[in-house]
Parts: structure tokens; C-alpha cells; sequence
């Protein structure tokens, strides 16, 4: 695993643009191609088999919060139990997680976080940086088979959607909504019908859940979280009200950092995971402090001897887990997380591609840019 510095292509804006990154700069660039990440096949076999393994013991994991009953450990409400246990039970669709890693090339990834419900850099990784290989490198491979995995899993999906549809929607935010965009787009190459609008547009008639033209919704996939959902006013109508939500709603366990210490206990010592605790940090010299619903690199406490390192936000009410620290390796002075993303849940053939996002710091943040990769 190497960090390489490239020449930028010199009408990189336009061209990541025009494959639908419209937020790619600000104070500093979103979208870097100054430099890429190169992996040797082997590689791309570690962070692949990772990802499969760790989709099966999170599955595990799942099942062993729900047969223990770890939702207030999790902070997660009393009234959000039902909706999880159901959708758990009734296996409703499932698209896609992401698996951010600790990788160097040289150690085994590690488990950083899984998210599970809304992830995002979809369409980074999807789209954007295989345009990029395609003119920098059209002979080299990149691990990356997302948007032909998301275009057959849609048509698997689509005879448990009512009437072939989907809806998607999302806050009113750039980032969000071309995510959905990307997300509709690949629905229908499925052949499925689809719309999208703002999540605030959904409305509830009495009876059912409607979108902006009071048409009642079948089956809609949400860019919004799940703990944010439970706490609406509307949360009330979920379990009665029908309609098939992706994510599903047992996806709060696995978006939730309690899973990270449910796995250590499920799987200690296992060379993907690292160890970590609800209660405290116990005899780790150097540690993570997150909360349980932490979002972005928000509300992060880095502790290692005689250091600590943390960031601002609105998170930690629920609660916080302790993770021992995988110290990130520097290339060139830069930190990068691999997110290894998940295409639906078939055993052992789960992972699809990967992601890579970079800070100057050890914390990986919103503002974090995205590098692209190759390797072979």
C-alpha cells in the first residue's frame, strides 16, 4: 500500500461534475486527485475477505444484542424495540454498509466503526474515482464493482417492492441528495420506478404514510437515521403503517458503536476487530471515546499517554464506548480510513469496493477528503 502523488487531470472539476460530484471543493478540496492510493492484489484479498468476515459477525451480533436485550445499553428507546424485532424477524430488503478500516497494508484492517444505516461517499466510490482510473490508468483495477453490484441487487430486490417502486429522500442538503440521485438512478437501470424528494415532504393521511403528491408510499429508502426517526412525532405510525423502509430498522443496532463492544466480547482477539468497552477504557494505555450515535468525527476523545486530542459536537447523550487505538498509519503526512463497502447481505460475497477518505489529523472528520485508488 502505497500513497503516490499524481498530477491532477486539468479539467478535474468539470469531470467530476459531470459524473455528479457537485461538492468536491470549499475551504479545501473534497475531491483530491493529487495523489492516490496503490494496493497489490493481495491487498485488495485482505480487505475483501475482512469485509466479508465482519459481515457475518456483526450479522451475529445483531442476533445476540436482540436475544439479550442490549437496546437500553445501546441507548437505544423502549419504543423503537418492537419496529427492530419485527423488521429482524420479517428480513425486509437491505442495500448496502460501510466498513471503515484501519489499513496499512501491512497489519491486518481493523475495525474502526461500521455504518450501517446512512453511509455516505457513495458516489465517490462508485462513480467518480473509476472515471478518474479510467483516464489515468485504463489498464490498471481498482476494487470497485458498486454500481453493478447496486444496479442487480435493485432487481433482486424488486419483486418485494410494491408495484416495482421505490421512493427515495433525504434532508435538503447537497451531499445527501446526490447521494439519493445516485441511489435513484441505479434503481431504475433496475428497471424499478422511482422519485425522490426532501424526507420533510412525507406526510401521514390516517392511514398510511404519503410523499408530496398524497400518494401512499410502498417502499421508500431513507437517507435520514433511524435514531433520529424514532424520536419524531410520526414515529408512532411506523410499525402499523406498512411501508418497507431501507435501511430497516434493525440496521440501529449495527450503525450503533455498541456493536463494537458486543464484538469484542463475541470475538475477542479477533485480528480484525479491537478491543473495546461501554464502561471504560480498563487497561488500554491508548483509546478512543465515542458516542453511541456519533456522526462525522463529532464528539471524538484520542487519548494516548500525556495526549489527548478532541472534537467538538451535539453527540454523546446516549452514552459513550471505549476502542483501543489503531494508531493510523502517516503516508506523507496524511491519515487514511478505508471504507470497504457492503452490496446487500449475501454470505461471503457481501464486499464491493472501496473508499478512501484522508485527514491531517488521526480523526477522520466531514471536512476529510476523498483519494481515490488502483491497484495491480
Amino acid at each position: 500500500m502505497r500513497r503516490i502523488a499524481s498530477a491532477p487531470r486539468p479539467d478535474w472539476q468539470k469531470k467530476v461534475e459531470e459524473a455528479g460530484l457537485t461538492w468536491h471543493s470549499g475551504a479545501q478540496p473534497y475531491w483530491n486527485e493529487a495523489a492516490f492510493y496503490e494496493f497489490t492484489a493481495p491487498e485488495v484479498d485482505v480487505l475483501e475477505a475482512a469485509t466479508n468476515e465482519l459481515e457475518k459477525m456483526t450479522l451475529a451480533a445483531a442476533q445476540h444484542a436482540i436475544d439479550n436485550r442490549l437496546y437500553a445499553r445501546m441507548g437505544i428507546p423502549e419504543s423503537a424495540v418492537p419496529l427492530i424485532e419485527a423488521s429482524w424477524e420479517a428480513e425486509p430488503p437491505s442495500l448496502y454498509g460501510r466498513f471503515d478500516f484501519a489499513y496499512d497494508g501491512v497489519n491486518p484492517p481493523r475495525l474502526l466503526e461500521y455504518n450501517a444505516d446512512t453511509p455516505t461517499s457513495l458516489l465517490e466510490a462508485a462513480v467518480v474515482q473509476w472515471y478518474w482510473l479510467q483516464d489515468m490508468f485504463p489498464h490498471r483495477d481498482q476494487f470497485n464493482s458498486l454500481h453493478e453490484r447496486l444496479i442487480a441487487l435493485w432487481k433482486e430486490l424488486a419483486p418485494s417492492l410494491p408495484g416495482g417502486r421505490i421512493d427515495f429522500c433525504s434532508m435538503d442538503d447537497a451531499e445527501d441528495g446526490m447521494t439519493v440521485t445516485y441511489l435513484q438512478d441505479t434503481a431504475q437501470q433496475a428497471g424499478l420506478t422511482a422519485s425522490i424528494f426532501p424526507i420533510d415532504e412525507i406526510g401521514w393521511d390516517g392511514k398510511a404514510f404519503v410523499g408530496p403528491d398524497d400518494r401512499p408510499l410502498g417502499a421508500v429508502f431513507k437517507l435520514y437515521p433511524w435514531e433520529w426517526m424514532v424520536r419524531e412525532e410520526f414515529a408512532k405510525h411506523l410499525a402499523a403503517a406498512g411501508a418497507i423502509w431501507i435501511e430497516p430498522p434493525w440496521k440501529m443496532l449495527l450503525s450503533n458503536k455498541g456493536i463494537l463492544p458486543i464484538l469484542w466480547k463475541l470475538y475477542p482477539r479477533h485480528p480484525n476487530l479491537l478491543e473495546a468497552s461501554f464502561d471504560s477504557p480498563g487497561l488500554l494505555m491508548s483509546w478512543v471515546k465515542k458516542p453511541l450515535l456519533g456522526r462525522e468525527g463529532a464528539n471524538i476523545t484520542l487519548h494516548q499517554p500525556g495526549e489527548d486530542i478532541e472534537t467538538g459536537g451535539d453527540y454523546g447523550a446516549e452514552g459513550f464506548v471505549y476502542q483501543d487505538l489503531a494508531p493510523l498509519r502517516s503516508f506523507d503526512g496524511m491519515y487514511p480510513v478505508v471504507g470497504s463497502w457492503v452490496i446487500g447481505h449475501e454470505e461471503g460475497n457481501a464486499a464491493a469496493g472501496a473508499g478512501i477518505r484522508e485527514s491531517d489529523s488521526p480523526v477522520t472528520t466531514n471536512t476529510s477528503q476523498f483519494v481515490p485508488h488502483l491497484f495491480g
